[in-house]
């Protein structure tokens, strides 16, 4: 299917922009075989390592099943968080590395319809990377995190949106100071991570830091998630906690973008960033 052929139907609409946009993403992946391989290969060599760690602690402590799955679950949710940042600004950072925003601007592209179409190709390359680690999971150590059912849906929802905002922080940054912030794609993430709970709960944290942790959608997603596979079944206030927080980074986060896109468009630095 050709790029013009498939958004023909839907010509200068925002959803044959943003399918568009997608379009040259998805063939730029489709073209290369090491892009592919790279999607999958960390979330699975997290899940190998972690699953060795549980394995290697079964003989001597008496919590093999729950461990095994609380880790292991813990390590693929958390990937997914990673991986829907990750995303979003590596299709981004494509972008700038070829010098391609002058010829989006130049078109009928709105900046929300970008920043649409770089979450939607986040979604994708998060679902590639994520899903064989998850099945790989079942296959070496019979933990199916799909056995949760509704709740990871819930769980997932709310970590890609978390994911979304801090990239829309990023892209604004990149935007604003330059190719010099790229660096900020792998690493800023990482800044929440001591205080999102991921292997232990919040309630390990001083006490002044836990105020700071609950403050943080993935916190209460992994409080959620440890709290369903102890027995004690699905917390709504946890979920509802992440989603309402989530409705907030993500406003901060599109706010940031629409600033950086304006005033790098008012500098004249769209057409000059690039590698």
């Amino acid at each position: 299917m050709s790029l013009t052929a498939a958004s023909a139907p839907q010509r200068g609409s925002a959803a044959g922009r943003i399918l568009a946009v997608m379009l040259r993403h998805l063939y730029v992946l489709r073209g290369s075989v090491p892009r592919l391989i790279e999607l999958a290969y960390w979330p699975t060599v997290q899940m190998v390592v972690w699953g060795l760690i549980t394995e290697s602690l079964a003989p001597t402590m008496n919590w093999q099943a729950q461990a095994a799955g609380v880790l292991l679950s813990a390590v693929l949710l958390w990937d997914l968080l990673f991986r829907a940042q990750l995303g979003m600004s590596i299709s981004f950072l494509e972008e700038m590395w070829s010098r391609n925003l002058g010829h989006l601007f130049v078109s009928p592209l709105r900046p929300w319809e970008w920043a649409v179409s770089l979450m939607a190709m986040s979604l994708v390359r998060t679902l590639a990377g994520v899903v064989p680690a998850a099945l790989l999971a079942i296959l070496l150590y019979h933990w199916n995190i799909f056995s949760l059912g509704l709740p990871l849906l819930a769980f997932f929802v709310n970590l890609i949106v978390t994911g979304w905002a801090i990239a829309l922080v990023v892209l604004a940054l990149i935007l604003r100071y330059g190719m010099g912030a790229e660096g900020l794609a792998w690493a800023i993430v990482f800044a929440i991570s001591p205080i999102s709970a991921i292997y232990y709960p919040v309630a390990v944290l001083p006490g002044w830091l836990q105020w700071v942790a609950l403050a943080t959608p993935p916190a209460h997603v992994f409080e959620g998630m440890r709290g369903l596979l102890h027995g004690q079944g699905f917390d709504a206030g946890h979920f509802l906690a992440a989603a309402g927080l989530n409705l907030l980074w993500l406003a901060i986060g599109c706010a940031a973008f629409t600033y950086g896109f304006h005033r790098a468009r008012d500098r004249g630095s769209l057409l000059q960033q690039g590698e």
